[in-house]
Order: C-alpha cells, then sequence, then structure tokens
C-alpha cells in the first residue's frame, strides 16, 4: 500500500472533527473513541462536546452521579458505555489517562481497539488501530476483496506490517478516514480514493462477494426496530425524562408486548442501568 498516497490524501480532506483540536487532552481523545463505537460520528459529536463542557477530566467525571451521566448520555444508545466510562474515571480519579496500551487496557470498559486508538492518537506511538473502516480498506486493497472477513488476531499483525516507520500515527488515522469517507461499507467512491491504482481489489476487475461472504455480513447487519434494545431505550427514556421515581405503569405505557417489555426491564436492572426503590418505583441509579 502506499501509505505516502493515504497520508497525502489526509492531509487534504481530514474532517475537522472537535476531538482532532489542537489540545485536547487524552481524556477527550479517549472519551471521544468510546462514544463513537456504534455511534455515527455526526451524532456524538455535540454529545462530546457536552461532556467535555461539563466533565473536562476523569476526575470531574467521577464526582457525578450515574443517573446525571445516564441523562448526559442520551440517545447515544449502548447505555452501559456510559456506566463504563463512569467506572473508567473513578479508576483513574486525579491521575492521568496512561499512554501505555497495556495499562490502557487494565481500565474498566477500555478494549482492545479503544487502548490503541488513545495509545496511538493521542500519545503518537505506533502500534495498529483496527476498526471496520480499517478492517475493510485492508482487505480491499490488500486481498482484493470487496467485503471484510470477521474480525481475528491476526489483523493487528497485518495492519501493523502496513506502519511507516516515520509518521505511522498520522497514517493510522489517515486509513481509518479513508474507509470512512471513501472506502465505505456499501458505495465506495473509487475514483476518489489515492490506492485506486494498487488496489487489488480493482486490480482483480471489483469481483462480486461470493455468497457466503454477502450472507455473512447480511447477518452482522443489526436490526434495530422491535427488539429487545428499542424496548430498553423507551423504558429508560422515561427515566431520563422525570425528575423522580415513575411507577410500573408508567414504563407500562411504552411497549405493548408484556413479556417483550419484562425481559427488557429485567435486563436494565440487571445491568445496573435501572433501580428500584422501597416504594416499588424505578429510577436512574445514583
Amino acid at each position: 500500500m502506499d501509505t505516502q498516497a493515504v497520508v497525502e490524501w489526509f492531509d487534504a480532506h481530514e474532517r475537522p472533527l472537535p476531538w482532532r483540536r489542537p489540545g485536547t487532552s487524552a481524556w477527550g481523545v479517549l472519551l471521544s473513541e468510546v462514544m463513537s463505537q456504534q455511534t455515527p460520528v455526526a451524532r456524538m459529536a455535540p454529545q462530546w462536546e457536552e461532556w467535555m463542557r461539563r466533565w473536562p477530566t476523569p476526575h470531574d467525571l467521577a464526582a457525578a452521579s450515574k443517573a446525571d451521566v445516564l441523562r448526559a448520555w442520551g440517545k447515544l444508545g449502548y447505555p452501559r458505555r456510559a456506566l463504563r466510562l463512569w467506572e473508567c474515571a473513578k479508576e483513574i480519579g486525579e491521575g492521568a489517562v496512561p499512554g501505555d496500551v497495556d495499562k490502557l487496557l487494565a481500565l474498566p470498559g477500555i478494549g482492545e481497539y479503544t487502548a490503541r486508538a488513545v495509545a496511538c492518537f493521542h500519545f503518537g506511538h505506533n502500534v495498529p488501530v483496527v476498526d471496520t473502516n480499517v478492517r475493510r480498506v485492508y482487505a480491499r486493497a490488500e486481498e482484493g476483496r470487496f467485503l471484510a472477513p470477521p474480525p481475528a488476531k491476526r489483523e493487528l499483525a497485518q495492519v501493523e506490517a502496513l506502519l511507516p516507520e516515520e509518521n505511522g500515527p498520522r497514517f493510522s488515522a489517515a486509513l481509518m478516514e479513508l474507509g470512512a469517507l471513501v472506502c465505505t461499507a456499501k458505495n465506495p467512491d473509487c475514483a476518489a480514493c489515492p490506492i485506486k491504482a494498487s488496489c487489488a481489489w480493482q486490480l482483480a476487475g471489483c469481483p462480486e462477494p461470493s455468497e457466503e461472504e454477502a450472507a455473512r455480513a447480511k447477518k452482522r447487519v443489526q436490526k434495530f426496530t422491535g427488539t429487545d434494545r428499542q424496548v430498553r431505550g423507551l423504558l429508560l427514556d422515561v427515566l431520563r425524562g422525570s425528575p423522580h421515581p415513575v411507577s410500573q405503569a408508567d414504563l407500562d405505557a411504552v411497549w405493548p408486548d408484556a413479556a417483550q417489555r419484562s425481559r427488557a426491564q429485567a435486563s436494565l436492572i440487571d445491568d445496573g442501568l435501572m433501580d428500584i426503590n422501597e416504594q416499588g418505583l424505578f429510577h436512574l441509579p445514583h
């Protein structure tokens, strides 16, 4: 892969995302990486701005209540991420976000991708960072297949082999941006791609994915309407929107399927996202 061409493209097309501003703290970068998982950047950027205003350091977030954190999370989805961030902030306390991948991995809620992203994008460590965008670009440019295979341990070594000795973190960010803006999942803009001439998929004649690959990709796309995730979100909306604990009847009103509603409510309680008081009323955790 022509790493220089990818970096030069990035120099011309990098999005002015708020966490890329000079002076953004390691905490700000960590927060952006957690928030953007499974959430479009355009949706989470205003939330990131608000969180950084309210809780500019881990110590600030650790001092907040769980209820305030869940209310501030709003409609970002997967609200357990908010509580894990709160737990992470508690662990860091008045200390600093570490720059070492292993030390980042030791923090609550910080997985392999987030640890490497913070180490790379904030601290400048030349470590491979692999998300769905990078996985897709690699599959097309290096392996000649339109759809990326499922995540595998070998992909870190594969992407690491591409990293230039100089400007590696910049190239990592560029590769991710290329997947987000040009080498997209369904309709890639190959005419705008800086590595089209050397892309293995292009050189192979742009083959269609196999039936097995297409079926696997279709299976990975998660629907939302009518799922327990949707019901959980509706139940949480009731709690977030009320300054006082609510009754079971208030919760029952949001979804007609009693069995599914009960299952979703039980999962919220199990996940620590909903509590019940001595009067039998429901509220966000304190």
